[in-house]
């Protein structure tokens, strides 16, 4: 059938039905509608979608939950998908005159081909919805008649029940349902609902992060089934109290929805026992907002998903609470009861049926209060304490161990899962990237946004491989080809899907250096997001060993981009135009040598900012502040000031004497902006993180020449730190000062603490000054100093700070603390050679990190430096 049929019979414009047409919605998870219709004879309407439209029957009795009672069903003309939402009254005279409600609404599916099983006469399908769940049966007949007939009936399952239709119409009204109810006739109505009346599903004691088998296919039992506690529970829980009794809670005000916070990647578990390790759920972040009672779904980049898991919804709106905000992963277990990226997506496409599960993790607010200043152990205390009574085959727990990072990590990986999240005990809810959340992961993967294919060789389909791209600077960067990871289905869908988006204008620029022509390439509009697993960077940049994971629909191609990697990328989408500081006194000179003012000093850090924020942020900072100009009293501040701006943060760390005490750090360009409006020149980071103060994760060796000193052999000093540490296994970067000297600089992995990289680096600086006491000193002493080079390790103590990369030094000739590759040294003049205009230039036209295999070398570990000063 088509809708022709269905705009035969109607007079739109006299009718409130929807006109409609046949087309495509965002979910392919395949929605159906049971509609009360009070027409000359009372029926029930049975509504599945296939094929763009619903597929319609009219059931004269409605349907039966009891297993194997047929119920006839004759199948009517098509409707448009936008039927599953009307309710209301369709005027006397009209086709179908009379009241029309909605019973019940949800997903379905089944296995195969829906329309392949319509046309055989046989459809076996699974309903989601509000009412009516588990496994039915639709059979056409063979008896003649004017409409096909067939037969609806229910199987026999734990969703089956000794009711009918009739008792469930004053249930409550479907979860996520978004039609008009508008006042009509008094609905005839059955006997009164019984609750108990249908078999509740057998739960697990065990949570999600635990179990380990399958769940039973989820849906509404019945309201005891999915209703949590009982009323006479839910009145004794005063959840409000005991929100407002958490310390740092407080009334919540203005809109209730919230921002996710989100993990940045690290490369180990932290230490410690102020962390609390998850397992790393594979799935999409789902965000749930309840108001008045009623539940609403969100993914993480503003998707309205409430429509498409209405059994999350049910349970949500089963915890008894007027208003609550949850955030967690909605996961799906395969047969074995394994979490399931790719059954979730089969699920979701409607190709499969597996469980869905809501993972909640965090809960950011509760009974009208806002909890997200309170620490992450009581929230999730309260959460767990919330979800105790929901269906765990619906919703669950997600249940962490504090400490023992290491093993909750070697444990995910025998489970077979992507990895774990470790959070900070005691930190509140922020939403953005944070370091209090970390995920650490058993594969390196990314996202990337696909903007073209190769086209297939040989026997292949599909496509060959795909360009995929990031956003750098608000522009589309090309990164290279992922060809692995894709099966004959996959090929051929995914190549259906890429030349719906085909374009003829080049979506990137290609390199000059890629093994093949643009002209072999079918450039696409950038709207898909895909996980990729690759082998590290290649030397031009580009994605080594790269193999496809999975499609990320709960990825926004604008969101990409915005790197997860502690301590190396940062955001820098739009980086130059995201933030704002209102800039008091924008011409005041604060270099009147060189006629510098304050807002070309803004305007230097604004354009720099994507290679200078990757060394300051979430690091505590040393500032060097010039309120009138380098020729004025400057002067250090490292602990932090509310008139630093409210985008410039505190982190509480402990000082010599026990107390604890607030040091300055910036999570992004506004926080910089801000200090440069507080005139800041200089930023000094600590070589260590926030979240992990106590174990550095760099070491700075300052090369300070002394009086007398020619530069080139301050360059013979770099050069000889360098051999050395290479001798030991380190590698090393290096950096012009900005003043006199250079420093090499040594990333290591996290884990000894600073008393021993201190003890390190003075073995180290000590061995250079006995080996060579005619050109270093590895003391301090000024009158030691006069021809040779202090080999200054003192910058590796505990609160110690080294200058950043490409930070201005607050000194006549406005130069720039710059790092360079090894080879660009021999043509340096002088540790000040890259004064603002010139490290401007260089900015635009550096292609490439200069401290290139950075992120591989923060992998090395303390063992190799435990042997320095037997070897250098």
């Amino acid at each position: 059938m088509s809708l022709q049929e269905y705009a035969r019979k109607r007079r739109f414009g006299h009718t409130p039905e929807p006109v409609g047409a046949t087309g495509t919605r965002r979910s392919r998870r395949s929605i159906f509608v049971v509609q009360l219709h009070h027409a000359s004879v009372r029926h029930y309407d049975f509504r599945l979608e296939m094929d763009g439209a619903l597929k319609s029957w009219a059931v004269p009795k409605g349907p039966s939950l009891r297993a194997g009672e047929k119920r006839l069903a004759v199948q009517v003309e098509d409707h448009p998908l936008e039927y599953a939402t009307f309710a209301g009254d369709i005027p006397a005279g009209h086709y179908g005159a009379g009241h029309v409600d909605v019973f019940d609404h949800g997903v379905w599916s089944c296995d195969g081909d829906p329309l392949e099983a319509l046309a055989a006469g046989k459809i076996d399908f699974v309903l989601h919805g509000g009412k009516l769940g588990g496994g039915w049966k639709l059979i056409r007949t063979a008896k003649p008649a004017a409409k096909p007939q067939w037969l609806l009936l229910k199987r026999d399952d734990e969703y089956a029940a000794d009711a009918e239709a009739d008792d469930l119409v004053d249930a409550p009204a479907p979860a996520g349902w978004k039609g008009r109810r508008p006042s009509g006739p008094e609905k005839p109505v059955g006997t009164a609902a019984k609750p108990g009346g249908a078999k509740s599903a057998a739960r697990k004691s065990t949570t999600a992060a635990s179990s380990t088998a399958p769940a039973k296919a989820t849906g509404v039992k019945s309201a005891r089934a999915t209703a949590g506690p009982s009323p006479a529970r839910r009145r004794k829980t005063d959840w409000h109290r005991r929100a407002a009794a958490l310390d740092g809670a407080r009334p919540l005000r203005g809109d209730t929805g919230f921002a996710p916070q989100l993990a940045t990647l690290r490369g180990s578990p932290p230490t410690g026992d102020h962390w609390l390790h998850e397992l790393k759920w594979d799935g999409y972040r789902l965000l749930a907002r309840i108001d008045d009672g009623k539940a609403r779904l969100r993914s993480r980049n503003g998707l309205d998903w409430t429509a498409d898991y209405p059994e999350i919804v049910v349970a949500l709106e089963g915890l008894g609470v007027a208003s609550a905000s949850l955030d967690g992963e909605l996961i799906a277990l395969d047969a074995q009861g394994r979490n399931s990226f790719s059954a979730l997506q089969r699920t979701i496409e409607g190709t499969a049926n597996a469980t869905l599960r809501y993972v909640v993790f965090d809960l950011p607010s509760l009974a009208g209060i806002d909890l997200t200043g309170t620490r992450l152990d009581a929230r999730k205390a309260l959460l767990e304490k919330l979800l105790a009574g929901a269906p765990q085959d619906v919703l669950a727990y997600s249940q962490h161990i504090a400490d023992h990072g290491a093993e909750v990590f070697a444990a995910s990986r025998k489970q077979a899962m992507e990895g774990i999240i470790s959070k900070a005990i005691d930190a509140p809810y922020t939403p953005g990237r944070s370091s209090t959340w970390l995920k650490i992961k058993h594969a390196q993967t990314d996202e990337f946004i696909v903007v073209g294919f190769t086209a297939p060789k040989g026997s292949r389909v599909g496509f060959g491989s795909l360009l995929v791209a990031t956003r750098d600077a608000g522009q589309l960067k090309y990164l290279g080809r992922v060809g692995t990871g894709f099966d004959d289905a996959l090929l051929r869908d995914l190549g259906i899907r890429l030349r719906r988006l085909s374009r003829d204008e080049a979506t990137v620029s290609l390199p000059p250096h890629v093994p093949f022509a643009a002209r072999e390439v079918t450039w696409v509009a950038p709207e898909l997001v895909v996980e990729v697993a690759f082998r590290g960077w290649g030397k031009e940049g580009l994605l080594r060993q790269a193999s496809y994971q999975r499609m990320r629909e709960d990825k926004d191609p604008a969101d990409v981009g915005a790197s997860e990697v502690e301590g190396t990328k940062v955001d820098r989408q739009n980086v130059r135009d995201q933030a704002t500081a209102r800039l008091t006194s924008p011409d005041k000179l604060i270099y009147p040598a060189e006629k510098i003012t304050k807002q070309q000093v803004a305007e230097y850090y604004r354009a720099v900012a994507a290679r200078l924020l990757p060394e300051v942020v979430q690091r505590p900072l040393s500032l060097l502040r010039c309120p009138d100009g380098v020729q004025g009293q400057c002067f250090f501040q490292k602990h932090h000031a509310a008139s630093l701006g409210g985008r410039v943060h505190a982190v509480a760390i402990k000082e010599r004497g026990g107390a604890r005490a607030e040091y300055v750090y910036i999570d992004d360009l506004d926080g910089l902006l801000d200090l440069v409006q507080m005139n800041v020149l200089e930023l000094h980071p600590w070589g260590a993180r926030i979240e992990d103060v106590e174990h550095p994760d760099r070491l700075v060796f300052d090369l300070d020449p002394g009086d007398g000193v020619p530069w080139s052999a301050v360059r013979a000093g770099a050069r000889d730190v360098r051999a050395r540490l290479d001798e030991i296994g380190l590698a090393s970067f290096l950096r012009l000062s900005g003043g006199k000297g250079v420093h090499v600089v040594v990333p290591i992995a996290p884990g000894p603490g600073w008393s021993e990289t201190k003890a390190f680096c003075e073995a180290f600086a000590d061995a250079m000054a006995t080996h060579a006491p005619d050109r270093y000193v590895a003391t301090a002493s000024k009158a030691k100093r006069g021809g040779v080079i202090f080999i200054d390790w003192l910058r590796n103590s505990r609160g110690a700070t080294s200058v950043a990369s490409w930070s201005l030094r607050a000194r006549p000739g406005a130069a720039v603390a710059m790092p360079l590759r090894w080879d660009e040294l021999g043509r340096t003049r002088s540790g000040a050679d890259y004064p603002l205009a010139r490290a401007l230039r260089r900015a635009a036209s550096l292609r490439g990190d200069p401290w290139t295999g950075w992120q591989d070398a923060q992998r090395q570990e303390l063992a190799k430096l435990s042997r320095a000063d037997q070897q250098v």
